[in-house]
């Protein structure tokens, strides 16, 4: 897992890296080169990995059980190129942030390509339903295969995701799963997307990312103010959100750039082990609180022991307990004054309470 550079999302998870649609502007096919270590040795180290047919019957894909590493001992991030490889000691990735983050799986590869077999897919299609404090995000050229696939639907934590680069991919959209949170990223854009033919395609996303593209390629294509000017008027007017990315700064000026998201997108949530850390249940209001926030309740049996927790207790209910006691309120030095001192005035108040009934 990877803190992402991709302005969209938090990180980047790649249990899948590799891919066979070819295009001509592809980012990860450069970058895996720079990190592949000597393929032809890697694959000579067969006790390491192993390969399993291709879901398209084109040549078998890699398999990696644990991480292949190196002659100083340093993980192979790409040891088979930019050919499709499960990684497979990955998979626990997501359980370790202790946020719920915008992940975006698969930015290395394309997770729905024809060629990645389905149980690949279900592995990481179960962990995204299993860890669900994260918004997972999968982009593919091959939006039918969402279909095919069966991909679960009701889960506001998946976004299904298809790549359109110019007017006639638009048909991509209409492959996207119904019942599911989805978008189309308009990346890099390569042409007008002749929306007023294709005017239903945009409708059908819940968010629109749209990007030029980047390096240095030959017949790199710079997108037109008009171009990205008629995506907004389209968006606007179906209330869809619009994220664009650094790339578009030179064309329209950081004046013009929208940074879009949906609401699911917002929010984060913590994950259960930190919750658990950091929140508990009063033990007379039953309110769930921060534990820093309430007072923590220790017991001994007897002098000399350690003093062990047995709950916590929220400032209200704490002062109330001393009253019926009788107790005077402590002074705690890391809450405020006015918090202990209001205490001590609800105490005597509960205190009066009493002698009056008594």
């Amino acid at each position: 897992m990877n803190r992402s550079k991709i302005e969209w999302c938090d990180h980047t998870w790649n249990p899948i890296t590799g891919c066979r649609n070819n295009c001509c502007y592809c980012y990860a096919r450069t970058m895996t080169a720079r990190f592949s270590g000597d393929i032809r040795l890697n694959k000579m180290a067969k006790q390491d990995y192993y390969m399993v047919s291709a879901a398209d019957n084109g040549p078998d894909v890699y398999v990696l059980d644990k991480a292949m590493l190196n002659e100083t001992g340093k993980p192979l991030v790409y040891p088979f190129g930019f050919e499709p490889t499960f990684h497979r000691y990955r998979m626990n990735v997501p359980d370790k942030l202790k946020m719920g983050n915008n992940i975006f799986v698969g930015a290395m590869s394309d997770i729905f390509g024809s060629c990645v077999p389905s149980d690949w897919i279900k592995e990481i299609l179960d962990i995204c339903v299993t860890n669900h404090i994260h918004n997972y995000l999968f982009l593919t050229k091959n939006p039918a295969r969402y279909m095919e696939y069966g991909v679960p639907a009701g889960f506001d934590n998946i976004w299904y995701g298809t790549t359109v680069t110019k007017g006639e991919e638009l048909v991509r959209c209409t492959f996207l799963p119904e019942g599911c949170k989805t978008f189309v990223s308009l990346e890099p854009l390569l042409g007008d997307l002749s929306l007023m033919d294709n005017y239903g395609m945009l409708q059908r996303v819940n968010w629109i990312i749209i990007g030029a593209e980047t390096g240095r390629r030959k017949d790199k294509v710079v997108p037109e103010q008009d171009w990205i000017r008629r995506i907004v008027i389209i968006a606007d007017a179906n209330n869809i959100p619009v994220f664009m990315k650094n790339s578009l700064i030179p064309i329209i000026g950081k004046e013009g750039m929208r940074r879009d998201f949906p609401e699911q997108l917002k929010r984060s949530a913590l994950s259960p082990k930190v919750e658990k850390k950091i929140y508990d249940i009063c033990a007379e209001c039953k309110v769930k609180l921060k534990k820093s926030e309430m007072i923590t309740l220790l017991a001994r049996s007897m002098r000399g022991e350690q003093p062990k927790q047995f709950g916590f207790m929220c400032m209200e209910c704490f002062g109330k307990f001393c009253g019926r006691l009788e107790l005077d309120v402590p002074q705690f030095a890391k809450f405020d004054d006015s918090i202990t001192s209001e205490l001590g005035s609800k105490m005597q108040k509960e205190g009066s309470r009493y002698e009056s009934r008594g």
